[in-house]
């Protein structure tokens, strides 16, 4: 019998590798030979693909049974490649035209009853395919709307082997399953879920809710400190309500991260609103940057690619945990090496951080006083580094509101949607100012342009050169304090930033304000 071909994608972070699935069967003792670089949950594929081709009424080769998987050299990890396997080997068998099996993507796993079942990774998969030149993929149909989002390619849905092997003998297009509706449905409404969250349930915050504004139309980094009860949680939870829709690049980039995390929610085949993560202070490095024992998978800091992760009681996380994000704050992406291969994984988030200040976080009042010492609040606070601090562009610090500052404040708060109008206006601005250039916010201009194209005037620079004489501010801090300042002008429509903005900016990235 002649060798059987067709092909598969092997994910190594969000990028896919078209694989070659050769099987032959031929005179030997019998029994299955998978090669080619496997883990333990692909060489285990030989005992699911038996079961299923049984169980699917097809008869097993009683014969030497070899699949290769090209290239060799590539490490190829999951049950992915099931329906990929067990299609070759019946091609090789005879049981279905070799010919209308060498053209196709199948990608899937397989139940011991022949049921195809939903993999992780397919959105990235399927584009890899297409850029192949594939122009059909069959996948699970719990897959189906997340791989109908990329064009130009026919997407066909899958319940069980059967059905595959029934559709590659007949021929027929007619016979081809169809694929269910690929828009995104509105997630069904929960009675037991109160109102999404609004900027106006912060009140008595009215400086703290300025900063947010900042930081959400420039993507800027910040850093909030207050007593317990201050509103810093709730604030850094309504930032995404201000943050304005990803387009549809952005969006398919983010789900195919979620895709390949295996945490794409259920009936939302297409993430379109900015991820918020929010990992707990016991996480480790590699939950927090990525990594794993085996297949390795992105960690919070990708998952929050194009949103938010907020760490609250950011000095209880351990101090090589926080550390670890001045890189991929500094560059957008996240490289993480194992002995089996070097990974990357996008990585471009705002990044909130809350903070006490103090490690007892008990409220301090005149009558009753923290009893922490200077001593123990200068060591609990330097758990954030240095260089940590100084990649923050806005600070705030959070008093405790009294009643009458509450109740003055309510007749200033706005809702979410309004400040997120004005945050777009000045998102607009900066994309028209930054067409025809990669970058799409004020926080991602890279300090060589910052000081050439987008250089301030002397005068606007003067009270950040005063500063960074003093030592009060870093040549990274003038960096930041610029696009802070570029931010601020576009949120008041100016065509750039002046003294006043550069003051302001100096003041959010001090903490003064």
């Amino acid at each position: 019998m002649a060798v059987a071909r067709t092909r598969c994608v092997a994910l190594v972070g969000v990028s896919g590798h078209v694989v070659e699935v050769e099987a032959d069967v031929g005179h030997g003792i019998a029994g299955v030979t998978l090669i080619g670089m496997l883990d333990t949950a692909l060489s285990e594929a030989r005992d699911r693909v038996r079961s299923a081709v049984i169980n699917s009424r097809y008869a097993w080769p009683d014969a030497r049974v070899t699949v290769s998987l090209f290239p060799a050299s590539l490490p190829k990890r999951g049950s992915l490649f099931d329906l990929a396997i067990a299609i070759a080997l019946l091609g090789a068998a005879g049981l279905v035209p070799r010919q209308r099996i060498s053209l196709p993507f199948f990608l899937g796993e397989l139940g011991l009853d022949g049921s195809v079942k939903a993999v992780r990774g397919v959105l990235p998969a399927v584009v890899a395919a297409v850029e192949a030149g594939a122009d059909c993929v069959v996948v699970p149909v719990a897959n189906a709307a997340e791989a109908g989002l990329v064009p130009g390619v026919t997407v066909v849905p899958v319940p069980t082997l059967a059905e595959v092997v029934e559709w590659l003998r007949s021929g027929d297009p007619a016979h081809m399953p169809t694929l269910p509706d690929t828009a995104e449905p509105s997630p069904p409404a929960d009675p037991h879920m109160g109102p999404s969250p609004d900027l106006s349930d912060v009140a008595g915050q009215a400086m703290a809710r300025r900063a947010l504004e900042v930081c959400a139309a420039g993507g800027h980094n910040l850093w909030m400190m207050g007593q317990p009860g201050t509103g810093k949680t709730m604030l850094a939870e309504r930032l995404p309500t201000l943050l304005p829709s990803l387009d549809r690049d952005q969006a398919l980039e983010v789900t195919a991260i979620h895709s390949i995390a295996g945490v794409l929610p259920p009936g939302r085949p297409l993430l379109r609103h900015p991820p918020f993560m929010a990992p707990h202070h016991t996480a480790t490095i590699a939950a927090i940057v990525g990594g794993g024992s085996g297949v390795i998978r992105p960690g919070a800091v990708s998952l929050a690619h194009r949103g938010v992760l907020f760490l609250d009681e950011a000095p209880e996380f351990p101090s090589r945990v926080l550390d670890s994000l001045r890189q991929p704050l500094e560059s957008g992406q996240v490289t993480v090496a194992r002995a089996a291969g070097t990974v990357s994984f996008p990585a471009r988030f705002m990044l909130v951080l809350a903070a006490n200040p103090c490690p007892c976080a008990q409220p301090s009042t005149p009558e009753s006083p923290c009893r922490c010492t200077p001593n123990q609040r200068r060591r609990y606070l330097a758990r954030l580094s240095g260089p940590l601090i100084d990649r923050i562009d806005v600070k705030v610090r959070l008093a405790r509101s009294t009643r009458r500052e509450l109740l003055s404040d309510r007749q200033f708060i706005e809702p979410s949607a309004v400040v997120a109008q004005r945050v777009s206006m000045a998102r607009e601005r900066a994309l028209k100012r930054l067409a025809g250039t990669p970058w799409r916010c004020n926080a991602e201009i890279p300090t060589a342009v910052l000081h050439g194209d987008y250089r301030l005037p002397p005068s606007a620079m003067s009270p950040l050169y005063r500063c960074l004489d003093t030592g009060e501010l870093s040549a990274r801090g003038l960096d930041r304090v610029i696009r802070v300042s570029w931010t601020l002008a576009d949120l008041l429509g100016k065509e750039r930033p002046d003294m006043a903005e550069t003051n302001t900016a100096l003041s959010l990235w001090l903490g003064a304000e």
